[in-house]
């Protein structure tokens, strides 16, 4: 892990790229890409407050952890996209 301020960019490039995917394959079910994209954003901004969050013993590991949720999190929603053109 680089810093903190790389850790935000790349939480944000990877929900953005989501988003993008998401709108790119609206289909006829604009509720179901809707709710990925609503998702997409609530991932996002539980991430930043955990990035942001000050009582941390270990940060290295906190660290690790936020950016193993962000791809575990991340793959999910992909999955869900990926239905959608389905």
């Amino acid at each position: 892990m680089g810093s903190i301020k790389n850790l935000k960019k790349e939480i944000n490039y990877v929900l953005v790229d989501i988003i993008d995917q998401c709108l790119v394959t609206l289909t006829e079910d604009t509720k179901k890409s809707e709710a990925i994209i609503d998702e997409a954003i609530i991932v996002f901004d539980e991430l930043i407050a955990k990035v942001n969050a000050k009582n941390v013993e270990n940060k290295k590991t906190h660290f690790k952890a936020i950016e193993s949720e962000l791809t575990n999190r991340a793959a999910k929603l992909l999955v869900k996209i990926n239905a959608l053109k389905k």
